[in-house]
């Protein structure tokens, strides 16, 4: 995936594979198997470091960066370990001990790291969610003055339980407002198609299926009016940024409840368990989504408390202070290195 991003905008940054294996969860044999990975991703990672010379090392995610965080702290190499969700996974907990600093999204997270190390920066964004003007937005996906619009995806992949209540009632949703609707990549695209050419050609127009968006993503977070997603890390920070009021359907295996319950604690979103997607004989269920959608759009006062909840949480300056982290790292490391002897010079 990071191969793919880095061609996708034509930089010229080296780029180098690690092998890695998850720990979690997996039968002995596996657990062995994974453990040998990991073992050659350690000695991988080692080499790169030692070519490549770094004054500071910079990890965030799962099992992957178990290998160069390792590797990192054997050189006695600064590490900095970021934690994009509220709750850190094992990979980060793990980390965590062996990082010289954990920079945080939200000053939640602190409790769940060790005393002193932790250090709240915000969640780094594109720099054109802040720049991209509303109405050109807007005017991008089609959507006049007095319209409303609805985002709805789940990522990359794509979040089924979501599709399939919102295709059950989709004229509900077309009534209420234009809807952009990012579907993923796992094939869902076909039959939610099949969904929309069966409506009448008016509501047909309101309706942007995709199943990913290269170009056009940020658009589509300035031009909405709210959204329906998953809780992934990334709202944390994308939503804030532009203001961006949200139906959260956290996916229930992973850390997205947190996520979820922090940015409806503040007040930004409303919470739907994907549990509340399907009805009593299983069928997917649209109404705790219409619900919700009704209680933000219907009432203008509630969805402008909603922005200035949303955008209150927003750390504009989330990259540069990651890079300010890593630039203080790697000054202490060169405080720390021996001083050539001079001769008394």
């Amino acid at each position: 995936m990071e191969m793919d991003l880095i061609r996708q905008t034509g930089s010229q940054i080296p780029f180098a594979a690690v092998s890695a294996a998850a720990l979690r969860g997996r039968a002995p044999w596996t657990l062995a198997r994974n453990l040998v990975v990991l073992g050659r991703g350690i000695r991988q990672a080692a080499g790169l470091l030692k070519r490549f010379a770094p004054q500071a090392v910079l990890v965030t995610g799962g099992y992957v960066t178990i290998p160069v965080g390792v590797a990192a702290w054997r050189r006695r190499i600064p590490l900095l370990t970021y934690l994009p969700d509220i709750v850190p996974g094992l990979a980060v907990r793990f980390l965590a001990r062996l990082a010289s600093r954990v920079a945080t999204t939200a000053p939640d997270s602190t409790r769940y790291l060790p005393h002193g190390k932790a250090v709240a920066i915000g969640y780094p964004v594109r720099p054109e969610l802040l720049q991209t003007d509303r109405r050109q937005a807007r005017a991008h996906w089609g959507v006049a003055d007095g319209q409303k619009a609805l985002l709805i995806y789940g990522g990359s992949r794509g979040a089924r339980s979501i599709n399939q209540a919102v295709a059950a009632d989709l004229p509900a949703f077309l009534q209420r407002a234009i809807v952009i609707h990012i579907c993923g990549r796992e094939g869902d695209e076909v039959w939610l198609r099949q969904r929309a050419d069966g409506l009448p050609a008016d509501l047909r127009a309101r309706y942007h299926l995709h199943p990913y968006l290269h170009e056009g993503m940020v658009e589509a977070l300035v031009a909405a009016d709210v959204t329906i997603c998953r809780a992934g890390a990334s709202t944390l920070g994308e939503l804030p940024a532009v203001g961006l009021p949200a139906i959260l359907v956290p996916y229930p295996y992973v850390h997205q409840e947190e996520n979820a319950d922090y940015l409806v604690g503040h007040g930004a979103a409303i919470k739907v368990p994907d549990a509340r997607l399907r009805g009593a004989e299983g069928r997917p269920d649209a109404s705790a989504l219409l619900q919700a959608l009704q209680t933000i759009l219907d009432d203008p006062a509630v969805h402008q408390r909603m922005v200035e909840a949303a955008r209150g949480l927003a750390r504009p300056h989330a990259a540069q202070a990651v890079v300010e982290q890593l630039r203080s790292l790697a000054g202490d490391m060169e405080e720390a290195a021996p001083r050539p002897d001079k001769g008394g010079e």
